[in-house]
This record gives C-alpha cells, sequence and structure tokens, in this order.
C-alpha cells in the first residue's frame, strides 16, 4: 500500500490548530486538579477520620477506573441524571480535573509526610494556626520534594488528553482523524499526530530537568 505523506501537507496548518485546544485543556485541568489535590491530601493527613476515608475513597475510585470511563460519564452519563447537556470541552476539563487531583493528591500526601516531623512539633510548640504552619512550612518543602512527580503527572495528562477525540474535541487528535477520513489516508496524519504529541512530552521533560536542576543548585 503506498503511504503518501505529501496528501496532508495543506491540512498540518489544522492539525496544528489542535496544539492549542490541547494544552487548554491540559493546563486549566492541572490547575483545577492541583487545588483540589491539595485540599484531598489536607484531607488525608487529618485527625477527622471520616474526612480521611472520604479523601481515600475519592483517590481509590478515580485511581481504580480508567480515565476514559470518567470522561464519559460525566459526558453522557451527568446529562441523563440531571436532565442538562455539557459541552465536550467542559466535560473533558472535569473529568481530566477529577482524576488528576486523586493523583496528585498521592504526591501531596507523599511530599508532606517526607517532611521531618520535628517541623511540626516545633511550630505546634511555638503556638503557630495549622493553617499557616501548612501553608507557610510544610507545603512549600513539601512542594519543592514533588516537582519532579508533579512534572510527570504533567506528562502523562498531556499524552493522557489525546482520549478527549471520543466526545468530539477538536483537539490534535481529533484533527488528525478528521484528515485522515477526509483523504482516505489516516496513517499519516495520525503518525503526524504522534510527532506533535513525542514534540510536547521532550519539551515538558527539558523543561521539568531544567527546573530540577536549578532547585538542585539552590541547594
Amino acid at each position: 500500500m503506498d503511504i503518501n505523506f505529501s496528501s496532508i501537507v495543506p491540512s498540518i496548518p489544522f492539525i496544528l490548530q489542535g496544539i492549542g485546544v490541547t494544552l487548554q485543556i491540559v493546563f486549566l485541568s492541572l490547575i483545577i486538579g492541583f487545588a483540589w489535590g491539595i485540599i484531598l491530601a489536607l484531607l488525608k493527613i487529618s485527625r477527622i477520620k471520616p474526612l480521611m476515608w472520604l479523601a481515600d475513597a475519592y483517590t481509590s475510585i478515580f485511581r481504580g477506573t480508567p480515565l476514559v470511563l470518567q470522561l464519559l460519564i460525566i459526558y453522557f452519563g451527568l446529562p441523563q441524571i440531571l436532565g442538562i447537556t455539557i459541552d465536550p470541552y467542559p466535560a473533558a476539563v472535569a473529568a481530566f480535573s477529577l482524576n488528576s487531583a486523586a493523583y496528585i493528591s498521592e504526591i501531596i500526601r507523599a511530599g508532606i509526610n517526607a517532611i521531618d516531623k520535628g517541623q511540626t512539633e516545633a511550630s505546634m510548640a511555638l503556638g503557630v494556626p495549622y493553617s499557616k504552619m501548612m501553608k507557610d512550612i510544610i507545603l512549600p518543602q513539601a512542594f519543592k520534594n514533588i516537582l519532579p512527580a508533579l512534572m510527570n503527572e504533567f506528562i502523562t495528562l498531556t499524552k493522557e488528553s489525546a482520549i478527549v477525540t471520543v466526545i468530539g474535541v477538536q483537539d490534535i487528535m481529533r484533527r488528525a482523524y478528521q484528515v485522515g477520513a477526509d483523504t482516505y489516508n489516516y496513517f499519516a496524519p495520525l503518525i503526524f499526530a504522534g510527532l506533535i504529541y513525542y514534540v510536547l512530552v521532550m519539551v515538558l521533560t527539558l523543561l521539568g530537568k531544567g527546573i530540577e536542576g536549578r532547585m538542585k543548585r539552590s541547594d
């Protein structure tokens, strides 16, 4: 079979426009997921048992089920139950945010637990309020230690974002598929989409290594 890459050249700008859509979903989902992940992590280390169990159950559900299933439930299932219409873009952001928060909460929890217990005890002995201690002492140190893991989550989320094509979001993958359908040549546009994802991941990887190196030098 003859694979003609030249046939997709006129469609390259169309596919490249999907990069903006992909990055918007990833960045917004990461910001929301990070904020929700912090809350979940604090619930997991709290002394209030019901809150701990609730946070652990949430993490177990979202880590134990496929992301594509969560996306389909939000996009197709919730409208059926609630009687409302959810657009593909917010459905994608919601699914990725909720899923990412589960993983990020575990990363943050591990980072907090890695901090010397003596710092917590000293802060409490000095009468530092719990919220202030977490905000000014514990979390800044934890974030410094878990930054590489957060970058890995960012990279993973970038790759997994391709599944939004199943609900019609015009991301990189969806546009590549459309070009394949129009030209009757799926191989070339999908390979090109794969190249775009690869470049994005490599850029994020180098960015993460650069940040990690700078943090080591600051130590």
